[in-house]
């Protein structure tokens, strides 16, 4: 079985990218996608994404399903979305500067910025975030309008947590020191937590000042990663929530930094950059 795919990378969180055209059937990608995002044994990524063009006439222009890097389908990515807008723009699958692209979260708008060879920056439209603890969702009795400073027990340890959801789930945890924190064995106990149903992405944040933080991520069924966009949407949302930011800032990764606005509409809007880094065939059973 030949599969065409292209690969790409935002702020060093990695996807790889396939036409819905080019595989037998749709739900396969949960069977492959441990496989084709091995660091050894496949491709290597955080994850899969399959892209569907859809009607005219459609709420949308593509539709978006992701795959975890365990295999495991997933809502939304900010990072990964982006990437697809590059592959669409690429690839000539579309010529238009904004695009929107349907997902398991809604709809999203993404307007291109500009464009250098094979690298481009969007602003994206990532919505509303959720605060409730029935949306988020947590198994909180009684249900809560807001999760801020909740205290998580962790083995010994309370830990206080902030969540929301930006179409999928996210647990801030302020800290010092991130060179300090135990991204994995914290990141796994909060991301399995019994409180978070679905699981969760985890975010350990420092306020560095009012507009600008730092984060390192726990990614729910990819371990630790790189980036997340989705990941400094919670971040700058749960900042706001404690007092510790302004609704404008910029979230530094250890590879670069998103542009994130919580605006009076109470939408989200996220600047970043993707980028193409190569494409091929997967020739493998």
């Amino acid at each position: 079985m030949r599969i065409p795919f292209y690969k790409l990378q935002a702020l060093g969180n990695d996807f790889i990218v396939i036409a819905r055209e080019h595989l037998p059937e749709e739900d396969a990608v949960g069977r492959w996608a441990t496989r084709w995002c091995h660091r050894h044994f496949g491709i290597g990524a955080d994850g899969v994404i399959l892209v569907t063009p859809l009607s005219p006439g459609s709420e949308a222009d593509f539709e978006m399903r992701l795959w975890n890097a365990d295999g495991t389908e997933a809502e939304i990515s900010g990072n990964g979305i982006r990437c697809l807008a590059a592959y669409l723009l690429f690839t000539h699958r579309w010529q238009e500067p904004s695009l929107r692209i349907r997902t398991k979260a809604g709809v999203k708008r993404l307007e291109r910025i500009r464009q250098d060879g094979a690298r481009f920056e969007f602003l994206t439209d990532m919505g509303t975030p959720a605060l409730s603890s029935e949306a988020i969702p947590m198994a909180l009795e009684p249900a809560r309008s807001h999760v801020i400073g909740f205290p998580i027990r962790i083995g010994e340890c309370e830990v206080p947590i902030t969540a929301c959801s930006m179409g999928n789930p996210h647990c801030v945890v302020f800290v010092d020191d991130l060179a300090a924190v135990d991204v994995r064995g914290l990141g796994s106990a909060l991301e399995r937590h019994p409180l978070f149903p679905e699981r969760t992405n985890v975010e350990f944040v420092r306020i560095r000042d009012r507009r600008h933080l730092e984060m390192r991520i726990w990614e729910r069924g990819v371990g630790e990663t790189l980036a997340s966009g989705t990941g400094a949407s919670a971040a700058l949302v749960a900042a706001v929530l404690n007092g510790l930011a302004e609704r404008e800032a910029w979230v530094h990764t250890s590879m670069g930094a998103l542009h994130v606005q919580w605006r009076p509409d109470d939408h989200i809007v996220v600047v970043g950059s993707a980028e193409v880094i190569f494409w091929g065939e997967w020739v493998g059973e």
